[in-house]
């Protein structure tokens, strides 16, 4: 493995909690920049997309950016690329917050709302957003992300939405509210994460460092 310093690109387009996404990256090893155009990608050998807020809000100003094709570009060129939390969401094909969102579309899915309304007993309804701490379960074999993290570890949530990925294959992790769903995807050097490794301690920093040695040869 190289070296050098993994060199972090963190999408800037003015959504999401950047500034702790930035100090975690930055306390695993990495030198972090914000990147609102297609040169300050091209500089990254890792790309993250965060996000917090409106599927909607966040989609259009996404657009307005102008990002949407070097982010193609990016993850055509093989290199790491993670998305967080609503940067997960925005990755699939369209979002039913609100009415219909197209998305990314870099795989399909679609991103749906919690089923609350589907559950028999109005004492048992959980609260929306799901927020706070919940474990995680491998699908398979387990994903390199996770390489040294337990089956079943905790990670923070904040979300009212989540992914339903088409291809079941994409799907590396699950968790359980109001039923198991789409905890992290993967395909190739696309992964994303519906939790929050910036806020979860330590088992969060272990996979950013993992994120961090992918594509480092």
């Amino acid at each position: 493995m190289s070296s050098s310093k993994p060199i972090v690109a963190v999408i800037d387009y003015d959504r999401g909690n950047l500034h702790s996404v930035v100090r975690a990256f930055e306390a695993a090893g990495a030198t972090v920049h914000l990147a609102k155009t297609a040169d300050e990608l091209k500089r990254a050998s890792h790309v993250v997309l965060p996000g917090v807020g409106a599927y909607k809000d966040c989609m259009e100003t996404f657009v307005a950016t102008g990002l949407q094709d070097p982010v193609a570009a990016f993850i055509a060129s093989g290199k790491p690329f993670l998305g967080i939390c609503l940067g997960m969401q925005l990755l699939l094909e369209r979002s039913f917050e609100f009415g219909v969102t197209q998305g990314l579309g870099i795989l399909p899915g679609e991103v749906l709302p919690f089923p609350v309304n589907e559950l028999p007993d109005e004492s048992t309804l959980l609260k929306i957003p799901h927020m706070g701490w919940n474990s995680i379960h491998w699908q398979g074999k387990g994903h390199p992300l996770f390489a040294g993290i337990p089956s079943g570890t905790d990670f923070y949530f904040v979300h009212s939405f989540y992914c339903r990925p088409t291809d079941a294959a994409d799907v590396i992790a699950t968790c359980d509210y109001t039923g198991p769903y789409c905890a992290a995807l993967a395909r190739d050097n696309v992964m994303a994460v519906q939790f929050h490794p910036e806020k979860s301690q330590g088992a969060g920093q272990r996979l950013i460092h993992n994120f961090l040695g992918m594509g480092r040869g």
